[in-house]
């Protein structure tokens, strides 16, 4: 089965509190958040979430992944897939952890497997390019704060 991982991060200069903090503030991304433009749903492993996708440059997907971990202050992790998970399933993810006193680093990563993700094309570039620019928010947002 075809498989492909996408991975960026981030040095941001808070510490990894707050950075955990502005992360799963689910209710503010509208305010921040270019890539995840809104995601509702309780912080808690086992629940289903309801995330809207904007790609740059292209559409908005709506999915209900189920979050699967939640580790406080280190790692947030969902997982969602399309009609089957043969077919495609995606798992996104953020690792953080603290390069040094109130620098926080965080790694940002996406896994897709499944039989359609020959013909995902463009949208795995668009899904790079969103994370990059979430990285960047993310940075803004928790350093001005």
């Amino acid at each position: 089965m075809q498989r492909t991982e996408l991975r960026s991060e981030v040095e941001i200069n808070a510490p990894i509190a707050h950075v955990y903090g502005v992360l799963t503030d689910f209710a503010r991304y509208p305010e921040w958040n270019p890539f995840l433009t809104s995601l509702s749903g309780t912080l808690e492993a086992g629940q289903k979430l309801a995330l809207e996708m904007s790609l740059p440059e292209g559409q908005t997907y709506l999915l209900k992944p189920l979050l699967t971990r939640v580790t406080e202050n280190a790692e947030l992790r969902w997982r969602g897939s399309f009609l089957f998970p043969v077919l495609l399933e995606a798992e996104h993810f953020f690792l953080l952890s603290e390069r040094q006193a109130s620098v926080t680093r965080v790694v940002q990563g996406q896994n897709f497997s499944g039989l359609l993700l020959r013909f995902a094309g463009n949208s795995l570039t668009l899904a790079a390019r969103g994370s990059v620019y979430l990285n960047q928010a993310l940075k803004k947002r928790a350093e001005s704060r």
